[in-house]
């Protein structure tokens, strides 16, 4: 992650992507193809700049640079005045179909450099059509993003006003295993709990969500496999899509405790 925001020139070598002026030939012919680098000029210029970029590697090389990418921004004010927390603005696109181009809402704690995606039953994703006018819909999301801010960081303090006991904190990371591992695979759920650094040894509902998020996307978590008996370690998470499956399913599981802990607290937006 990078502190500054991301010149195009940095953009270019970490995602090519972002550049491509034309769709993949198997596209339809009534696709109406824009280039992601536009849509990033357009979010500039509301105040939101790139500090993160990714794209999913490809297994057919005809989709080399064609494929999903995803570019985090971060809101001018959130760059000028750091603080421990910041609302992230996230474009996903693809030019071959496999991700429509949307808009959604992230959260970034600079603690741990985990960049959670806000689930939608709190934050709505809103799609950039590629059939039809773009400007609008980019205006819009960028407007709509920028108002839900402050909501954003509300939540975060709601969580963290949510103390969890060891049972609730273990009942937590046991929901939290079929996010990232099948039925056959089995782990220990205590190893999801286990925190990186001192920031982390909290036990309100936030730092322990994020303690878990971290395990289950960063990897390095042993197991057995029961169909072979043979043992394994998690690998870290690279896949853009099911690394915002399980930060938005996660996120969801925290709302729900959230609602049994403090009821009178109404998280969903």
């Amino acid at each position: 992650m990078s502190k500054f925001p991301l010149t195009n020139e940095e953009l270019l070598a970490q995602a090519p992507a972002l550049f491509t002026e034309e769709p993949h030939y198997d596209v339809s012919d009534k696709y109406h193809f824009i280039p992601t680098i536009d849509v990033i000029e357009e979010i500039r210029a509301n105040n939101w700049y790139p500090v993160t970029v990714s794209e999913a590697s490809v297994r057919d090389e005809d989709k080399q640079g064609y494929q999903q990418h995803l570019v985090r921004f971060r809101h001018f004010d959130d760059l000028l005045h750091p603080q421990e927390n910041a609302v992230e603005l996230l474009l996903f696109n693809s030019h071959d179909r496999s991700k429509s181009f949307s808009i959604s809402a992230g959260l970034f704690r600079f603690v741990c450099s985990n960049g959670l995606v806000i689930a939608d039953s709190v934050f709505e994703t809103y799609k950039i059509k590629h059939l039809g006018e773009r400007d609008n819909d980019v205006a819009y999301a960028v407007e709509q993003i920028t108002a839900i801010k402050p909501k954003l960081m509300q939540k975060v303090q709601q969580l963290e006003s949510i103390e969890l006991s060891e049972l609730e904190k273990e009942s937590f990371a046991k929901s939290s295993i079929p996010l990232r591992f099948d039925k056959h695979l089995q782990v220990n759920h205590t190893d999801l709990l286990i925190p990186h650094r001192d920031e982390d040894t909290k036990n309100d509902l936030y730092t322990v969500m994020n303690v878990i998020q971290e395990n289950l996307i960063r990897g390095n978590i042993s197991g057995i496999n029961k169909d072979t008996g043979r043992r394994f370690t998690s690998k870290e998470i690279t896949s853009i899509s099911k690394d915002v499956e399980i930060n938005q399913k996660l996120w969801n599981i925290a709302e729900h405790i959230a609602t049994i802990k403090q009821p009178q607290m109404a998280l969903a937006a």
